[in-house]
């Protein structure tokens, strides 16, 4: 798309009082942007009304056209609008579709088939661990994460989805150029490399708090489902999944404590028909992904044989592919001390720390209060 091309397309979306579904009524009627600003002011008051075609004809957002080209101009930046391929074509079915995206990293990965995870952002360590590994199972079986750069659930899923080759998409409630909240610099810092981060908003728009529900609509349009980790019974989250559901797709939900405030949101989930999941399996299992990755993977494997000097399975036992290692298997399923796993493995403090830490890096155990270890699923 040209210079001129674009600039018409940004235009559209920064003139004051046209909403999307204004700019969607143009669009239909008109054509390509070009054509709307062509149009004359008669054409327009007949499809918008007079004060929409007012101001379409009087407001030529040449400052905000001058920041997107320049913003676009650098590397791994685009502006993918509804006439383009790379446009997520599962937004096109959903509510009220952006006309524009802008997009910092892969935009490939806006098609790409994929699950939304969010949940609290005031999340148990527990409930981070469990978003984390849930994520990195996901996505290494193929499916991309969307989630929404949020603190606790989100930044977790994030990162467990960079793991995997699916990697992860973060849809953001401000500007693609601001990352809120600051305390995930680093982390979209890896996402933009990785991943991608998304946003329906014009360059340098703040935080507002009315921009998140709207993001919520795009994490839910975007995916083939959406799994709630931790929520309070009135989060923000309960909002991605009740979307999802109105979109026919699969909502799923990890239960906790009937104490704890941040179960309660996946509880009511639950009871009113979300599926109960205890392991990314049963995800996979529900959405038909596993025969479809198996297939893919025997395909892959026969194409390119076994890596050299190993045999068909690649040599040695791997506890990723299914064995525990002594760690795991002497922590058992309850959680643990470090005293008492001394006494199970044999090995000294020191050096089953430096076991420990690892395996907590990879999600597939969590640091509980008190010193305790719990293996996660």
């Amino acid at each position: 798309m040209s210079d001129r091309d674009l600039a018409a397309w940004i235009r559209l979306t920064s003139i004051p009082g046209i909403g999307g579904e204004t700019q969607r009524r143009l669009l239909k009627e008109f054509g390509p942007p070009e054509r709307i600003f062509a149009a004359g002011l008669g054409a327009l008051r007949a499809c918008v009304g007079d004060a929409a075609a007012q101001n379409l004809a009087a407001c030529d957002a040449a400052a905000e056209i001058e920041t997107a080209l320049a913003w676009v101009r650098e590397p791994g930046n685009r502006i993918v609008t509804l006439a383009d391929a790379d446009y997520p074509q599962a937004l096109l079915a959903g509510v009220d579709p952006p006309v524009l995206l802008y997009v910092k990293g892969r935009a490939e990965l806006l098609n790409r088939p994929s699950l939304a995870i969010v949940g609290a952002r005031s999340a148990t360590k527990q409930g981070e661990a469990n978003a984390r590994a849930f994520a990195a199972a996901l996505s290494q079986a193929g499916l991309t994460i969307v989630s929404g750069l949020a603190l606790g659930i989100d930044a977790a899923a994030h990162r467990g989805a960079l793991e995997g080759e699916a990697s992860t998409v973060a849809v953001i409630g401000t500007g693609a150029d601001r990352i809120y909240p600051s305390g995930n610099a680093d982390l979209a810092r890896a996402i933009a490399e990785r991943g991608a981060i998304v946003s329906e908003f014009a360059l340098g728009t703040p935080p507002l708090s009315a921009n998140f529900p709207r993001r919520n609509r795009i994490i839910a349009g975007m995916s083939r489902g959406c799994l709630v980790v931790e929520a309070a019974e009135r989060s923000g989250s309960l909002i991605t999944a009740r979307l999802a559901a109105d979109s026919g797709n699969e909502v799923f939900a990890i239960p906790g404590s009937i104490h704890s405030p941040l179960s309660k949101g996946c509880h009511k989930l639950i009871k009113q028909g979300a599926k109960l999941v205890d392991g990314a399996a049963d995800i996979l299992e529900e959405l038909k992904w596993e025969a479809i990755v198996s297939a893919s993977m025997i395909e892959r494997s026969e194409q390119a044989g076994p890596a050299p000097g190993r045999g068909p399975r690649g040599g040695g036992p791997n506890p990723a592919e299914g064995g525990e290692d002594e760690v795991l298997a002497a922590l058992g399923h309850d959680s643990c001390d470090l005293d008492t796993l001394c006494q199970r493995t044999g090995m000294p403090a020191d050096a089953l720390l430096a076991r420990l830490l690892p395996l907590e890096l990879e999600g597939r155990i969590a640091q509980l209060p008190g010193g305790r270890y719990q293996k996660l699923a």
